[in-house]
């Protein structure tokens, strides 16, 4: 049981970096160049899906594209040091070889503010969407298509590069594929693993920022823990998801099951800081074919209407996975808590920072912390999921900070916290209200 009430007084290291992040596609709205546009209007976009009645286009989003100027000063009035956003590449080439200057000075002019707010900006160059026209001349699938990338970064480096305090080359690439050896994923997770090494090289041409790519850092965990398949079978899913990312850019080694190993002078120690996004633990299962075990039942938390987003609260994770990252600075650069009730987002804070507080004593050096989601978003196939330290209404768009906003407001500006400060946001531990669905 956790008591977040008596949690000891902590503070975080002078300069910590504390933000939120968020995603283009998931808050601008109309990103109707990209190939995430183009597939949310499809058929097949709703069918054999056992919640398709959740599932919706992203259409408006947030409606941040026209509301950036209000959300720039909605960050700036919650008290965030930082911001981690991405710039779509389909508003900037919308057609191939055609630039869209009007799209670049709309991100440039949101730069600009947020710098001008004293709000240290972490770009992601790539968060899941590009152009249509790129995906369908085969994506990243194909090595050669990443000379598309290097002309886009060519063009868009050298503009943006003086208001970016860190950045973020691709998010999240090393769980594309799933658990799946052999050649069928490996030549893709090698093309990723190049393509962050081609967007590091090409960043050092114009900016001494520091680079990373966001990386999905699932703690797997043995559904029974002393059944040595369960434990076998985990440690697979960490490699195929986990330790090839980590042994590639330690090394230039591009090892994964199932096919020749390669090496790549470029890849290794293309990195400047490990990028953290960390949610919560996962269960392996050897008995299943997609390994993918059920939580422990008395660890489930539904905290919203849908049944795949089945959580659980698991702090330690994030202190156990980032005393694997030792060798260079860390920044978590997502963490978040998918909840109606915004009760527990207080507690997943309170839990989550503290485990993070964890890892600093026992020496990770940590820089800093960016809050999943600034604001209630698209979750790429449904608005129902509510990640926000803010409520948005997607019929009128107006923003409402919630309790959960104040509460962290009140950590930056203390750079730490105690039990203490959760009793002034909370008064009693949330509880659901019946068993999971």
């Amino acid at each position: 049981m956790y008591d977040v009430f008596s949690l000891p007084a902590i503070r975080f290291p002078e300069g910590f970096v504390w933000g939120s992040a968020t995603a283009g596609h998931q808050i601008e709205g109309d990103n109707i160049h990209s190939q995430a546009w183009h597939n949310e209007q499809q058929p097949e976009f709703y069918r054999d899906d056992p919640e398709r009645a959740t599932r919706a286009p992203s259409g408006k989003a947030c409606d941040h594209f026209r509301l950036y100027r209000d959300d720039v000063e909605l960050i700036a009035s919650l008290g965030h040091r930082a911001y981690r956003m991405s710039i779509e590449w389909s508003r900037i080439e919308p057609v191939e070889g055609r630039w869209d200057h009007r799209a670049l000075a709309h991100y440039l002019d949101l730069l600009e503010r947020l710098v001008r707010k004293g709000i240290q900006v972490f770009v992601t160059l790539h968060h899941f969407t590009h152009p249509l026209w790129f995906e369908r001349l085969g994506g990243f699938g194909k090595a050669d298509n990443r000379r598309f990338f290097e002309r886009y970064l060519t063009f868009l480096l050298p503009q943006i590069s003086p208001m970016v305090s860190g950045w973020n080359v691709i998010n999240e690439f090393n769980q594309w594929g799933g658990l799946t050896a052999g050649p069928t994923v490996a030549p893709l997770k090698f093309n990723m693993l190049r393509t962050h090494a081609l967007g590091y090289h090409l960043i050092k041409r114009y900016s001494s920022a520091p680079v990373s790519s966001a990386h999905a850092f699932i703690h797997w965990f043995p559904r029974r823990f002393h059944d040595d398949l369960d434990r076998r079978m985990t440690d697979f899913a960490d490699f195929t998801t986990n330790e090839f990312f980590f042994h590639a850019l330690r090394t230039g080694e591009l090892v994964y099951p199932g096919v020749d190993a390669e090496y790549d002078p470029e890849v290794k120690g293309s990195l400047d800081f490990w990028s953290v996004n960390y949610y919560t633990r996962h269960m392996v299962d050897a008995r299943l074919a997609g390994l993918d075990g059920p939580r422990f039942a008395h660890k489930l938390l539904q905290m919203i209407p849908i049944r795949f987003y089945l959580e659980e609260m698991y702090p330690e994770g994030l202190t156990a996975n980032l005393e694997r990252l030792r060798d260079y600075p860390v920044y978590i650069t997502e963490n978040g808590c998918c909840a109606d009730d915004d009760r527990f987002r207080i507690v997943y804070l309170a839990l989550h920072l503290s485990a993070l507080h964890e890892a600093l004593e026992r020496g990770v050096d940590v820089r800093g912390y960016f809050y999943w989601s600034l604001m209630d978003n698209y979750e790429w196939t449904t608005f129902i999921p509510r990640f926000g330290l803010v409520a948005v209404d997607f019929q009128t768009f107006r923003r409402s900070p919630k309790t959960s906003a104040l509460f962290y407001r009140e950590i930056i500006r203390d750079n730490g916290f105690g039990g203490e400060t959760v009793r002034r946001y909370l008064d009693a531990l949330p509880t659901l209200p019946g068993p999971v669905a």
